[in-house]
């Protein structure tokens, strides 16, 4: 029985998770639960999974949701603030700790996971997007064992040999005959909108996902493509791959979700439905297997089609390969405009366009040092949030 905390429970990625424990109740077991403002989907969770703790945002939630579950007679405590999240990432009777917080918020309590020597799943891309070197360094130091469970980064893991699986964050690939990693994106739903268009594009347009079912920053970031610039800067630390190494390819099907290729001219894939499922449950069952109710590809009705990128249709993809280029603290600059910038986009403050624009403003205005420690990293995030707020202002002053 693997003792699991689960951090981001009531988001697309946790819910998926939890669809996969829930088919084995005799192998793992909900010991913690995270989650952001929505107090009914946590209710029924710890209804369902009668976890030790659960942990929300603020205390108005955790007040609902404690009292909620009183009259409901279930014992779960509920905290909640960031050191409450760190302290479920490390506790000492957990054995897998699901990374699944979208935002800066999960850096923290993902890096006390790897201090604390766990098996990590992780699905919070900005843990390594600003902190890179330092969580791989804690994961080395105490023993943990980082496991991907984005699509891309986990097929990626699942085409590698045994003994770069085995050495995450510092093995050589081109050691073991692998001459590039090759990135899929689908290109999201505005891969085929015409240019001119894309400057009165709507938040209902750009999340309407054509394959994948995820959150609206997310699916902002796929129509961007800054979430494939996320996940490339993912990819290098992980797989501490150079720039050479890497490939970013659009594949609208999203059927191949990476591939590998080798120095001999093979290329490994892993495919597959799009469904978080199936990382997962290979993440947690790793280095074993266990079976999912995912339907198999119909191969006949498969069609296959690859292309490169436009860099006029996805500047923030680009953005995002210069910005890891200069150094983790100019990613960490980017990453936390882009945050800002999304929601400025979702609250209908910023046009669609006005993305790339503000994200690459803050990267060029601000210049800082590598960082040392994380306190360094969440100082950079602040500096960085605070110019994009500033830039917005002034866009939204000329409108």
């Amino acid at each position: 029985m693997q003792k699991i905390t689960l951090m981001g429970s009531t988001g697309s990625v946790g819910k998926s998770a939890l669809a996969v424990i829930r088919e084995y109740p005799d192998r793992y077991a909900i010991t913690a639960l995270s989650g952001g403002r929505n107090v009914d989907a946590m209710v029924a969770q710890c209804l369902e999974f009668r976890p030790e703790v659960a942990v929300m945002a603020d205390a108005e939630a955790a007040l609902e949701v404690s009292e909620r579950l009183a009259e409901l007679g279930c014992a779960t405590e509920v905290e909640y603030g960031g050191e409450a999240l760190c302290a479920i990432a490390r506790l000492w009777h957990v054995d897998v700790v699901i990374a699944a917080i979208v935002g800066t918020a999960g850096l923290m309590p993902t890096l006390a996971a790897a201090h604390a020597g766990k098996r990590i799943l992780l699905a919070n891309k900005e843990s390594l997007v600003t902190s890179g070197q330092l969580l791989m360094r804690a994961a080395r130091a105490s023993g943990s064992r980082i496991l991907p469970i984005d699509s891309e980064h986990n097929a990626i893991f699942q085409c590698l040999p045994q003994a770069l699986q085995s050495s995450m964050g510092h093995g050589e690939l081109a050691a073991h005959g692998i001459a590039q990693l090759v990135l899929t994106g689908s290109g999201g739903p505005l891969r085929n909108t015409p240019l001119a268009e894309l400057a009165s594009v709507t938040p209902e347009q750009a999340c309407a996902h054509p394959t994948w079912s995820m959150g609206r920053k997310i699916s902002v970031d796929s129509a961007t493509m800054m979430n494939k610039g996320l996940e490339y800067i993912e990819a290098r630390c992980l797989f501490n791959a150079s720039a050479a190494e890497m490939h970013v390819v659009l594949h609208p099907q999203s059927v191949v979700h990476s591939m590998v290729r080798y120095i001999d001219g093979s290329y490994i894939a892993q495919l597959g439905a799009p469904d978080m499922r199936t990382p997962i449950a290979h993440a947690l069952a790793y280095p074993g297997r266990i079976k999912t109710d995912i339907q198999p590809l119909d191969f006949p009705r498969v069609a296959l089609s690859f292309d490169e990128p436009d860099p006029a249709r996805y500047p923030c993809l680009f953005l995002a390969m210069e910005a890891y280029a200069d150094g983790q603290s100019a990613a960490t600059v980017l990453n936390a405009a882009n945050e800002v910038t999304v929601q400025a986009f979702l609250d209908l403050r910023i046009g669609f366009r006005a993305i790339a624009d503000i994200n690459r403003r803050t990267v060029e205005a601000l210049s800082i040092g590598e960082p040392a420690t994380v306190g360094d990293v969440l100082e950079t995030d602040r500096r960085a949030r605070a110019q994009a707020h500033e830039f917005i202002r002034a866009c939204k002053a000329r409108r």
